[in-house]
């Protein structure tokens, strides 16, 4: 799972509200394993817009269904005030659902793994240091494979 904030919620930001919605996965029935460090980096595509915290985690769901995953991070969202305004605007929470297992999933409202995120440095960076050995399940290709195709190096 990815995740990003770049607009406090109450007298949460940046890292601290990473850590906050993280804990509260927990509610959800989704066990923190490992979480990046955080990254701050520029807002995409208007920089004038407040910079992004960035980290990834990996989870571990009691029951690995997509549509039971999403729902419970869209919840999580809705908790820290997420609230949905045109792509790409400044928001409290995003939770991206990146892969789950090896699944492939093309349906309403879900696609796994998450189309772009072999494009996106902001997840490639801290995917590959939780998790190097991960494999994009369409691709074929590790986190740092990926990762080094965006510097031109594969």
């Amino acid at each position: 799972m990815a995740i990003g904030t770049n607009v406090v919620h109450g007298d949460l930001a940046g890292a601290a509200l990473v850590a906050a919605a993280l804990a509260h996965l927990d509610c959800e029935g989704l066990k923190l394993l490992r979480v990046s460090a955080c990254r701050v980096t520029e807002a995409w595509p208007d920089p004038a817009d407040p910079p992004f915290t960035n980290a990834v985690a990996v989870l571990h769901a009691e029951v690995p269904e997509a549509q039971g995953v999403l729902a419970a991070l869209l919840r999580t969202e809705a908790a820290f005030g997420r609230v949905r305004g045109p792509r790409n605007a400044p928001r409290t929470l995003d939770l991206d659902l990146l892969a789950l297992g090896g699944q492939v999933v093309n349906g309403p409202g879900i696609n796994l793994p998450h189309p772009r995120l072999h494009q996106r440095r902001f997840v490639l960076e801290p995917l590959a240091e939780v998790s190097p050995a991960w494999r994009h399940p369409v691709l074929g290709r590790t986190a740092g494979e990926l990762l080094a195709a965006l510097d031109g190096d594969a």
